[in-house]
């Protein structure tokens, strides 16, 4: 796999190199190599588990019975008004 990399650089406060530069050290690493890692759970890593997310909610109505003839459902919504839609709602929620 081929990764095409940015360079960029960074200013940290000396306690957070020191700190770095100890884990690569102890870990056999680099602090760049730390400072992807940490990028990459920290946003990268979220965005994967939003996008899980979202796509275990995809579908989460399907199995409702008044979208079984979606065609249908849509004609009705769109053929009576806003008002009446709520008003069967509420006389349905008694």
């Amino acid at each position: 796999m081929i990764y095409i990399m940015r360079r960029t650089q960074l200013y940290l406060e000396e306690d957070v190199w020191n700190t770095l530069h100890t884990i690569a050290h102890q870990s056999g690493t680099t602090i760049s190599e730390l400072v992807r890692q940490a990028v990459r759970e920290h946003y990268v890593a979220g965005s994967a588990q939003r996008k899980r997310a979202m796509e275990a909610f995809i579908g989460i109505r399907r199995n409702r019975p008044e979208f079984a003839d979606s065609e249908r459902y849509v004609r009705r919504l769109r053929s009576d008004s806003r008002l009446e839609r709520i008003q069967r709602a509420s006389a349905r929620g008694k």
